[in-house]
């Protein structure tokens, strides 16, 4: 363990220094992979401590070996003040303060056991195993609030036949008949871990548990079953009997479900839901009578998003909101009015926990990324300083801009200008369309192993992330309005907003590229086929180009239809067609990277597979290349397969997109890892 002391953090939190200014430098990818982030957040009972996460991918570029994203313990006294609490190769989640506040409460897998809970005092000592359940691992926790027991929900019993004919050689799988629910226990916190804890009957796929303050109710998420569809598409809210165990009452919601929140005197939920099935994304406070069921849907179809809520222990309701590129944070009264908004001015707020009268936040800005901070007041005051190197970056100018789409409809986006500023004539620019579409970008951190962001403006180009039709953040209004029309008006937002940004000087209209994973991927495909006229490079990341083979080899039909298609494949067969970038290879003239995880379940692989085949026989002269990267699903998750990801991006937009040069020679297959680089084998050293 070890104490960081920030000496300098009031200069840091000031702003660049004069030095730094000096020294500045641009951002490269060997920066993206070091980053550095707060995850998870928890304030202590008596509000005085806050208990945090930071995740972090191992630096394959100093020699560390592969691995995924862990997260470390931490525990903040005070801006500048925060101390690790436990070694670095044990990579934790799930934390929270026991409900006397004198432990911290974490899940970890202890070499080859099963995950547990551990326990570590606040106050110095060794962490110890609080709960466990034989044969299975703890996937997620809840305290009593007497702090004497917990529920458990964990994973199905071991089937031993099974396992049996498994060992036989006998391991094929029924595809979706296979399911395996979890299951909840409740487990007594003593000085001995529970040897028999005791299981508690609950309906269907269980999600979530979690207990009222006053122990009188619980509330458990479910689904029908396993599947992800179901889980978008027929999730609830149940309320449980703590007394006697039997549910006493589902709440009846139709669409999507994400947060849910108890208030401490249990006669109110507050959940984060869709306002109907078609809804694209659960957006939309609604609050919930736990002695009737009535549900009040709060400032439905208004311009915004909320994206967390917690309750203060007075009964106020906080939520933070996105509204637009842009965040603020409310405060309501019991009765769900508001009591007051803080506009955080240039941050992003993303997660909120409260305990007492203290409010923590996560929350990212233009030039970091995730940060924890506490209300004071009107303000945040921020508690933690990672990445201190970010102040030896020169960043590019980042701000929201604002267009008007050919049907008259205002659309924004986030704008990141090269460093130094655009040149006369324009710069080379790239478009970055986020998934979903039921998702928006912020103008906050915007740069990752996928997100050229401050990496590109380093090196010359504009970048534009636009929160095209389908968006959350502008109302479910907006977000519905890319529904039954595959690519119009959503992509045609993309070409419009190229337009505007050329018309006002940041773009070169011959060098504009455009990448983007899942629904951006299939605007990459679709601006690089049907729009290939308007865009110079693409790198396609996870992407759709056959709307009729993506309904049958994806695991959410259901939800692309509820909230995407309003259709299904066979009501128009042609029209689903013609909506695909396979159907319109004839029109391609844009160089093409596609990168894909071999293990995708959410888009299948074949869906690159057939764009990268189609250009290669239809194009054979189009430079195309298709990346697999193995073990990988609907995005990387490993360090070396997110560094060469971000490799090839950018080695692909210099080729092709810096140049204008569509003609010019395929690069290097292989990654060129920086000089100095040892890469992740150097720990077989």
């Amino acid at each position: 363990m070890t104490t960081r002391s920030f000496a300098i953090a009031a200069t840091l939190l000031a702003g660049v220094s004069i030095a730094a200014t000096a020294q500045a430098r641009p951002m490269t990818p060997e920066d993206v992979a070091k980053l550095e982030s707060v995850g998870a957040i928890a304030v202590s009972p008596d509000g005085s401590r806050v208990a945090y996460t930071t995740a972090s991918l191992p630096d394959i570029t100093d020699g560390e070996e592969n691995g995924t994203t862990t997260q470390q313990l931490n525990l903040a006294y005070a801006p500048g003040n925060t101390r690790e609490f436990l070694t670095d190769d044990m990579s934790i989640s799930g934390i929270a303060f026991s409900p006397d506040g004198r432990m911290m409460s974490f899940l970890w897998t202890d070499g080859d056991e099963d995950r547990a809970v551990y326990g570590i005092p606040v106050d110095g000592g060794a962490y110890r195993k609080l709960a466990a359940v034989d044969g299975a691992g703890v996937r997620s926790y809840a305290w009593s609030p007497s702090g004497t027991h917990m529920h458990l929900l964990v994973g199905p019993d071991e089937d031993s036949a099974r396992e049996k004919e498994r060992k036989a050689g006998f391991n094929s799988v029924v595809y979706e008949e296979e399911q395996q629910l979890n299951r909840l226990f409740r487990a007594r916190i003593g000085m001995e871990v529970d040897a028999e804890p005791q299981e508690v009957t609950v309906p269907g796929y269980v999600t979530s548990f979690q207990i009222a303050d006053n122990a009188r109710i619980g509330v458990i998420e479910t689904a029908p079953s396993t599947q992800i569809d179901d889980a978008y598409t027929s999730k609830k809210v149940n309320i449980l009997d703590m007394e006697t165990g039997d549910v006493r009452m589902v709440i009846e919601t139709t669409g999507k479900i994400d947060d849910v929140e108890i208030s401490p005197d249990a006669s109110q939920l507050a959940l984060i839901a869709a306002v109907d099935m078609n809804d694209p994304a659960a957006t939309t406070i609604h609050f919930v009578d736990t002695a009737t069921g009535t549900i009040t849907p709060h400032r439905a179809g208004e311009p915004e998003a909320v994206v967390d809520v917690e309750y203060m222990d007075d009964g106020r309701l906080v939520a933070a909101v996105h509204v637009g590129a842009q965040s603020v944070l409310r405060i309501h009264n019991r009765d769900g009015s508001l009591a007051r908004e803080i506009d955080p001015g240039a941050l992003i707020i993303t997660g909120i926990d409260t305990a007492g009268d203290t409010v923590a936040v996560r929350a990212n800005a233009p030039q970091h990324p995730n940060e924890l901070f506490r209300l004071d007041g009107n303000g945040f005051t921020r508690w933690t300083m990672h990445n201190p190197w970010l102040s030896e970056i020169d960043f590019g100018e980042q701000r929201t801009f604002r267009f008007t789409a050919r049907d008259g409809q205002e659309v924004e986006g986030v704008l990141i200008e090269p460093v130094g500023g655009t040149p006369r004539g324009g710069a080379p620019l790239i478009m970055n369309v986020h998934g979903g579409p039921e998702a928006h970008d912020s103008n906050g951190w915007q740069t990752a192993y996928s997100k050229p962001g401050h990496v590109a403006a380093g090196q010359g180009y504009a970048v534009f992330l636009p929160n095209y039709r389908g968006s959350t953040g502008y109302g479910t209004a907006f977000s519905k309005q890319h529904q039954g029309n595959y690519t119009d008006p959503e992509f045609t937002d993309l070409v419009d907003a190229k337009r505007a940004l050329v018309a006002e000087g940041v773009a070169d209209a011959d060098r504009v590229g455009v990448t983007g994973g899942s629904y951006g991927g299939y605007a990459t495909a679709w601006s690089s086929t049907y729009n290939s006229a308007e865009f110079a490079a693409g790198v396609m990341f996870v992407g759709i180009s056959n709307q009729v083979s993506k309904f049958g080899t994806g695991d959410i039909p259901y939800e692309m239809y509820n909230v995407h298609s309003r259709a299904w494949p066979w009501d128009n067969w042609q029209k689903m067609l013609e909506v695909s970038p396979i159907y319109h290879v004839d029109k391609a003239n844009t160089p093409l990277l596609i990168m894909h995880g071999e293990e995708d379940t959410r888009v299948d692989p074949g869906q690159s597979l057939e764009l990268y085949r189609s250009i290669k026989i239809r194009k054979p002269d189009l430079p195309v290349r298709m990346v697999f990267y193995p073990g990988e699903g609907h995005g990387n998750q490993k360090a070396a397969a997110r560094y060469d990801y971000n490799l090839r991006m950018m080695r692909w937009f210099d080729t092709y997109l810096k140049t204008g040069d569509r003609d010019a020679p395929l690069p290097d297959t292989r990654p060129v890892l920086p000089e100095g680089t040892t890469g992740a084998s150097a720990s077989e050293d």
